[in-house]
C-alpha cells in the first residue's frame, strides 16, 4: 500500500499540470513567483474563444501547492461556462495567490501580481474573489488596465458581491418554483453555509422574504454579527447536510456535495453561490438526480458577479446589470426543464447549452 502511495506521488512529480484530473486542455497556466514580496500565484487561463478570460483571484492559505493548481484549474473551467452561458464575449480565467489573506497580503504583493497579470498583455482579465477587496483591485489598476471590479469613485461597476447574491437569490427562487410550484420562500427552510460579503446579501435576501433561515460559518464573530442584523439562527448541530430542510445554499469553497455528504444531505433543493459545488459533476450530479434532489448549476446562478463587472468592459449600466441577473431566473428554470425532458442531470443540460455557445463561435472564427 505504502509503494503505491510513493508511486502516484512520484507520477504526479512527473506530470504536475497536464496529468491533473482538473486539467481541461486549458490553453495556459502561469506561475508568479516573486522573492522580494513573497508572492506565489497561479493564473489559469482555460479558454478564450469567446473572449478574453476574465475571472477573479483568490488569495487562500491552501494546504498544499497541489491543491492550489488543483482550485485555480477547476475555477477557471467553471468560469469558462458561467460566461458562455450567461451570453457574455468572455472567456474563463481564474488566479490564486497562496498566503493568508489577513496576515500576508500586502500592497507590494498585489502590485508585484498586478505586474505578472499585465505581462499577459490581456490575456487575462483579474477581478475580486475570495480573500480580496475592491480596494485591491483599485490597486492593481494602478499597474494594468487588466482588472475589473474597480470602485465607482475610480469608475467602475463597484464591489460584484451583491449582485451575485442577486443572482442566487433569483435562481433560488426559479428552482423553489420547479420543486414546489410556486417561488415564494416564506417560510422555506433554508441553510446558508459560509457567511462571506455574498452570503450575507443572500442572507438579507432571504430574510426580507420570510424565510427560516440557518447560517453557518467558522467565524463565531461573523455568525453572531449576521444573526444580529437579519434576524436569522446560528446552526449549532454538527452534521449541517444531515438536518431537514427544504434548500440547502453553499457560499463558501466548493465540493460540499461529495461522496461523505450527498447520502445524508435532506435537501430538496441546493442553489448557492459556491463555485464547484459538486466534487464529481457527473458522478454526484447523478446521484442527485436520483435522488429527486434539485440542482441549479452554480456556474449559472452565481453569474452575478461576473455580469456586474462585465459592464465595465461594455460601458453598460446598473439597470442593464439588474436585468441580465433577474434573467437567471429566467434560463434558471429553462435548464431545469431541459434536463428533465432530456433525461439529464441539470449540470449536463446547463454545460450543454455553455459548450454549444463556444462551439459555434470556434467554428465561425
Amino acid at each position: 500500500m505504502v509503494t503505491e502511495v510513493v508511486k502516484a506521488k512520484e507520477l504526479q512529480k512527473l506530470d504536475p499540470v497536464f496529468g491533473q484530473l482538473s486539467f481541461d486542455n486549458h490553453e495556459q497556466i502561469v506561475f508568479c513567483n516573486d522573492k522580494d514580496t513573497g508572492l506565489k500565484a497561479i493564473i489559469g487561463i482555460h479558454n478564450t474563444v469567446l473572449g478574453p478570460a476574465l475571472g477573479g483571484t483568490r488569495m487562500w492559505q491552501y494546504n498544499s501547492e497541489w491543491d492550489a493548481l488543483n482550485d485555480v484549474l477547476r475555477l477557471s473551467r467553471g468560469m469558462t461556462f458561467k460566461s458562455a452561458i450567461t451570453g457574455l464575449n468572455l472567456g474563463g480565467g481564474k488566479a490564486v495567490i497562496i498566503g493568508d489573506a489577513k496576515t500576508q497580503k500586502t500592497p507590494e504583493l498585489m502590485l508585484r501580481f498586478g505586474e505578472f497579470v499585465h505581462s499577459l498583455g490581456g490575456r487575462y482579465i483579474t477581478a475580486e474573489d475570495v480573500g480580496m477587496m475592491t480596494s485591491d483591485m483599485d490597486l492593481v489598476r494602478t499597474v494594468t488596465p487588466y482588472v475589473t471590479g474597480i470602485s465607482e469613485e475610480k469608475g467602475g461597476a463597484g464591489n460584484p458581491s451583491p449582485i451575485t447574491a442577486y443572482g442566487v437569490f433569483m435562481g433560488m427562487k426559479a428552482a423553489a418554483k420547479y420543486k414546489f410550484g410556486n417561488d415564494n420562500l416564506e417560510d422555506k427552510v433554508i441553510y446558508v453555509e459560509g457567511i462571506g460579503n455574498v452570503g450575507e446579501a443572500l442572507v438579507e435576501h432571504l430574510s426580507n422574504e420570510g424565510a427560516k433561515v440557518f447560517i453557518s460559518d467558522l467565524s463565531q464573530d461573523r455568525l453572531e454579527e449576521v444573526r444580529d442584523k437579519y434576524g436569522v439562527s446560528i446552526y449549532e448541530g454538527n452534521n449541517l447536510y444531515a438536518e431537514d430542510m427544504d434548500i440547502y445554499a453553499p457560499c463558501a469553497l466548493g465540493a460540499t456535495v461529495n461522496n461523505k455528504t450527498i447520502n445524508t444531505l435532506k435537501a430538496k433543493v441546493i442553489a448557492g453561490a459556491a463555485n464547484n459545488q459538486l466534487a464529481d459533476e457527473h458522478i454526484h450530479g447523478t446521484q442527485l438526480r436520483e435522488r429527486g434532489i434539485v440542482y441549479a448549476p452554480d456556474f449559472l446562478i452565481n453569474a452575478g458577479g461576473i455580469i456586474n463587472v462585465y459592464a465595465e468592459l461594455e460601458n453598460y449600466g446598473k439597470q442593464e446589470i439588474m436585468r441580465k441577473t433577474e434573467n437567471i431566473y429566467n434560463t434558471t428554470l429553462e435548464i431545469l426543464s431541459n434536463a428533465e425532458t432530456n433525461e439529464i442531470t441539470t449540470h449536463e443540460a446547463a454545460f450543454h447549452i455553455a459548450q454549444s455557445r463556444i462551439d459555434t463561435r470556434k467554428k465561425e472564427r
